[in-house]
């Protein structure tokens, strides 16, 4: 028996273990967000690991060695001072050193392992198929910590059903490596050999998790159920009112008056087409209300994904304040959300919460110093001398220009690696003090929140499902 109620994996942090946790005691799927947990798992260490929650999970880790040297290394038993900025990693590329490796195993078993502790509920893990130089190093750590679940949207995952069949045996796999001006190179591919770093974990037994691509049209979902190189169990099928990335509109671009790609029947799935397919399906996007779980089923879905009502609940990985924040505004009617189809590095629409203080207004972004340094969502590029570079649009201009980017690119452009980081209380200091500015996302839904409030100022994952269980 499959959830009926699936809890989106949203941003960096924002699903958070405590979120997944609650959500899964409930008898609905949790889930983690994977996106960036090598470099949380340090930020977290150094500011003190409040509660003690990831020493506790390292402490499982089946390498207590490496364990080790992560908490020699970051942990500070004292904290941080607020001024202190947090250590720089380096940025991933497609050769990852052991120690990268290795570092993106552990923070994805750590959040998994917190997720999981202590209930017999279920945990997914959420994965951008656009960040594809994580992904089987995270995977690998998901499995290590037992998932069952592992959902991929914001591209084409048609690899991941294979690379999930061999990391569940401990065997070594790749996945094609998106380059700008690919030329079928042996170096195209993005390797991981999980015994090379550690030849013991071969004893450990491990689980296959179910595969679930987040889609956006029938036809994405007909591909990857013949032509994946392995077992796809089911769909999220996501429209564009979602939050996050949404898939681009198909034909040529038209805008608002806002300046919001603007979206027609041909982007809308049809559900008998995917229903066809034989496979549990799940309805994301604008279904957070009372009786919209009814109606999927009725067209023969599972169940709904449900992201925006989650992400504001005690429990998400928000910062305290910046979710209040919300809150309020949600309460008086003051809050709007804008799919922005230039804030995102990656190119795809993204959905932004316009909020005083934030990404979302012109002067702070304006005020922000261009820059790329955790580059999670940069682009590779095969330079005229046949060498492999990265690039980010949200880079400073003449360093994109340098690299052979487009100008124009680089208009509008959010830096949403460091946004997304400083949502979830972890934001980087500056050499001149000033701390990265938060960028909140969520589903176009957001203005309901203040009807599913009433006369609260706050809720929990518990009172989410609830409503959403509730019959009309």
């Amino acid at each position: 028996m499959h959830p009926e109620i699936i809890q989106g994996g949203m941003g960096v942090g924002v699903s958070s273990w405590t979120l997944a946790k609650a959500v899964a005691k409930k008898g609905q799927l949790g889930v983690v967000s994977s996106t960036a947990l090598d470099a949380t798992l340090v930020r977290h260490l150094w500011a003190g690991d409040q509660g003690g929650h990831l020493r506790r999970a390292m402490a499982a880790f089946p390498d207590q060695k490496f364990a080790g040297e992560i908490l020699s290394k970051y942990f500070q038993p004292e904290g941080r001072a607020p001024e202190q900025p947090f250590p720089a990693l380096p940025i991933l590329n497609r050769k990852l050193t052991d120690l990268q490796q290795r570092l993106l195993v552990l923070g994805n078993f750590t959040e998994v392992f917190l997720a999981k502790e202590g209930h017999g509920g279920r945990i997914g893990v959420n994965l951008l198929t656009k960040i594809q130089i994580p992904t089987l190093p995270a995977l690998y750590g998901a499995l290590l910590a037992g998932a069952e679940y592992v959902l991929m949207g914001a591209g084409i995952p048609r690899e991941i059903p294979g690379a999930l069949d061999a990391l569940t045996e401990h065997r070594a796999t790749s996945i094609r490596f998106d380059i700008v001006g690919a030329t079928g190179a042996d170096d195209e591919v993005l390797d991981f050999d999980p015994l090379a770093l550690w030849p013991e974990f071969e004893a450990l037994k491990l689980h296959r998790p179910l595969f679930i691509p987040i889609v956006s049209s029938d036809s994405l979902a007909t591909m990857l159920s013949r032509k994946a190189n392995g077992r796809v169990d089911g769909f999220v099928v996501e429209t564009p009112v979602a939050g996050g990335h949404n898939a681009p509109p198909r034909g040529a671009p038209v805008m608002n008056g806002r300046g919001e790609p603007v979206y027609g029947p041909r982007d809308q799935a049809n559900l008998d087409k995917v229903a066809k397919l034989g496979l549990p399906f799940w309805l994301a996007g604008g279904v957070g209300t009372p009786g919209s779980l009814q109606s999927a089923k009725a067209v023969g879905a599972a169940g709904i994904q449900v992201g925006t009502l989650f992400a504001y609940t005690n429990e998400s990985g928000l910062r305290p304040e910046l979710r209040q924040r919300v809150i309020d505004h949600a309460l008086t009617g003051d809050i709007d959300v804008l799919t922005d189809a230039r804030a995102s590095p990656t190119g795809f629409p993204f959905k932004t919460v316009s909020l005083p203080d934030s990404l979302s207004e012109d002067a702070v972004y304006e005020d922000r110093e261009r820059l790329c340094d955790l580059g999670y969502l940069r682009t590779a590029y095969r330079r005229d001398d046949g060498r492999i570079a990265y690039r980010c649009p949200s880079e400073p201009v003449d360093t994109y220009v340098k690299k052979g980017g487009e100008n124009e690119d680089t208009a509008g452009r959010k830096c949403l690696c460091n946004a997304l980081i400083a949502n979830i209380g972890l934001a980087q200091v500056r050499k001149d003090g000033t701390q990265e500015p938060p960028i909140l996302t969520s589903g176009d839904d957001l203005n309901l929140l203040g009807s599913f409030l009433g006369d609260r100022t706050s809720y929990t994952a518990e009172d989410v499902i609830e409503y959403l269980l509730a019959p009309v």
